[in-house]
């Protein structure tokens, strides 16, 4: 059986760490490949995974091997190495690591993280010589030359088959404590960074002209959500003001948090996972993207926009002000009412985005392949 490591340093909280765990499920089921994944923060990945003991070296979830990657000091040698090493966005591995390679010679992959401009075309497999070894540069993307995004067999056709059966919804809904007069009204998921305008947006809800209902995951815009509840926000806690109901809801696990997108009219989501698992949900979402120094973050969304296909003008002025990128400052109820309106016609444009990204097949099997190709170029240099 093929192996395969994983190194992952969690830097997003949960987008890497949740990237890097549905990439190792997917590859164990749907590839038979054994997979070891290093982490540095258990904690956070409880969050997502709650069968993770936090305070465990090692442990095996999912029939993942999980090991806690507390430092680079660690000795390794060669039958410690893996035949395939992803080191995930950049994260250096332990340097003993790296000498054991020398004799394995594994496949070296860089998996970097996801953007839309044009320059990750010509980056994509790219090689790059380290002292007697070779790491390649592999880029999720939005086209044929790139590595696609995650994707699981099957996920469409479940998400398609939960939608239309409202009463799946209805009930997933209702256990996380959406009252049935809620059900009628727009129902919105918010997951994002600390720097978002909640409050702005909060206020264009609160005295808006239909009712909202806003779930939001316990921890997740915590100062803003505080000032509204009036209380702590803790899991459960849920206020009503105006047209707007706030209610807390825990840290979902994934499978969970996908049927959280399905159900809702509107999803908020940040950085890389929840980001691509919007676009596989067929319903609206707005992106608050991972902040960088000189609002380089900026560059990237702007480059998603031009490239998304399932947008109308107030999904995109929506988008711009909800990451500070607006050219003039929003009026946030109007925006909001222009966004509302176009949302029917907004999801369904959303299949034929999906059509596009489909082309490209998906990331988990495109990384494969790569590493089979590589594997196989290198047995040729022998002979």
């Amino acid at each position: 059986m093929t192996t395969l490591a994983l190194f992952c340093k969690v830097v997003d909280n949960f987008g890497d760490i949740g990237i890097c765990y549905r990439l190792a499920r997917q590859l164990i089921s749907e590839h038979q490949i054994a997979v070891s994944l290093w982490v540095d923060d258990l904690v956070s990945f409880k969050r997502i995974c709650p069968e993770i003991i936090p305070d465990c070296d090692w442990q095996q979830v999912d029939n993942i091997y999980v090991i806690h990657w507390r430092d680079q000091n660690e000795q390794y040698s060669a039958n410690d190495v893996a035949d395939i090493v992803i080191e995930f966005f950049g994260c250096e591995l332990p340097p003993s690591y790296i000498s054991a390679m020398q004799i394995r010679q594994p496949v070296w992959i860089n998996l970097e993280g996801l953007s839309a401009e044009e320059w990750v075309e010509g980056c994509h497999t790219l090689a790059s010589p380290q002292s007697g070894q070779t790491k390649y540069f592999f880029y999720p993307g939005f086209t044929e030359k790139t590595g696609g995004l995650l994707l699981e067999s099957g996920l469409l056709q479940q998400r398609e088959q939960f939608q239309k059966e409202p009463d799946l919804a209805g009930n997933f809904l209702a256990r996380l404590g959406v009252t049935p007069s809620e059900m009628s009204g727009t129902k919105v998921s918010l997951f994002c960074y600390p720097n978002a305008p909640v409050q702005a947006l909060f206020d264009a809800w609160q005295n808006g002209d239909t009712t909202v209902t806003c779930l939001v995951p316990e921890g997740v815009a915590r100062d803003q959500v505080q000032t509204f509840l009036g209380q702590s926000a803790h899991s459960g806690a849920s206020a009503t003001h105006g047209k707007l109901t706030v209610r807390v809801i825990p840290f979902l696990p994934q499978a969970d948090y996908d049927k959280l997108l399905w159900s809702c009219d509107v999803n908020f989501v940040r950085g890389e996972d929840s980001f691509v698992r919007a676009q596989w949900a067929n319903v609206p979402f707005i992106w608050h993207i991972y902040p960088q120094d000189r609002n380089l973050h900026h560059v990237k969304l702007k480059a998603f926009l031009r490239r998304y296909s399932a947008k109308t003008d107030s999904l995109i002025e929506l988008n711009l002000g909800w990451n500070d990128a607006a050219a003039v400052p929003l009026d946030w109820h109007k925006v909001w009412q222009d966004f509302t309106a176009d949302a029917h016609k907004i999801a369904n444009m959303a299949p034929e985005w999906q059509g596009k990204l489909l082309i490209n097949g998906d990331l988990t099997s495109n990384l494969l392949k790569f590493a089979a190709a590589v594997t196989q170029k290198s047995l040729e240099n022998k002979l």
